[in-house]
């Protein structure tokens, strides 16, 4: 264990936060009130913004870095429509070894430099068989399947409540405003259920059957640990998938991480343009 590690481990988590948040407030000081977490292939977006700030993960003190293909791991602040943004290319996962304290460090940190609502975007597997690839869907509810929360251990009543609910995990004016936006661009959005699972191998064709039994239309491995927490802290959540994949077993093809990145780089004008309506839009 190196000396960074044990210096970590003696700070408690609130004052962890507020050193990232310091960190990042002395690079760009200007108050971000929306936080966006951009999934697989999706990191472009950020781009849109202008007078764009980019901070690598890396830079910023205790937050975790990702190392999985199609994530850029830049936090990028930046202004769109009246709006500045804090806009995550890329998140850290649980596979790759964080535990989900450390992969919620990034959302705590953007909800205590001042993000009221949270737009989570992920690459997901498709288990509603009705679901085509490249279709986006709005998130209405989810299935923890991770066998874990990142709100397990000490309690500290300055983050959030011991036992927030979760009733409303994704707020219902996001999800009218979602749909609304997508009316406005042409497009039909879809709401259904998410199920995060541990990963990192793909789910077995007998998982997903378990899974459409328990009422999930989308399957992977992220997103559901970041609603948690940001729920506990206070801010509205909204949820959209790219389905990039039909889970397996549905199609009988081989699953494989560049037809998730591919379907994604595909999806990513329509992704955008919903997503900028949806900012648009936000009150």
């Amino acid at each position: 264990m190196n000396r960074r590690t044990l210096t970590t481990l003696s700070v408690p988590l609130y004052e962890q936060l507020h050193v990232a948040v310091a960190a990042i407030r002395a690079i760009d000081p200007r108050p971000p009130t929306l936080g966006i977490v951009l999934g697989s292939g999706l990191g472009g977006f950020a781009d849109r913004l202008a007078r764009r700030t980019a901070i690598d993960y890396g830079d910023i003190p205790h937050f975790p870095v990702s190392a999985v293909l199609g994530h850029a791991g830049k936090l990028v602040l930046g202004e769109l429509h009246g709006k500045t943004i804090a806009a995550m290319q890329g998140r850290a996962h649980a596979y790759e070894g964080h535990d989900l304290g450390k992969v919620t460090f990034p959302i705590r940190t953007l909800v205590l430099l001042g993000c009221e609502t949270l737009i989570l975007t992920n690459a997901a597997g498709g288990v509603n068989p009705k679901y085509i690839p490249g279709e986006l869907v709005v998130l209405s509810d989810h299935i923890n399947m991770l066998a874990d929360s990142p709100l397990r251990g000490a309690h500290d009543e300055r983050l959030g409540p011991r036992f927030p609910d979760m009733t409303h995990a994704y707020a219902s004016e996001l999800r009218e405003l979602a749909k609304a936006a997508g009316k406005a661009i042409g497009l039909t959005l879809r709401e259904g259920v998410y199920a995060a699972m541990p990963g990192p191998q793909y789910e077995t064709p007998a998982e997903v059957r378990m899974l459409r039994v328990m009422g999930a239309d989308l399957t992977g491995m992220s997103t559901v640990p970041e609603t948690i927490v940001a729920n506990h802290m206070g801010a509205r959540v909204l949820g959209i998938s790219c389905v990039t994949n039909m889970a397996a077993g549905i199609t009988g093809a081989k699953l494989s991480h560049d037809e998730v990145t591919e379907t994604a780089r595909r999806a990513r004008s329509t992704f955008e343009r919903l997503l900028d309506e949806i900012i648009k839009g936000l009150k």
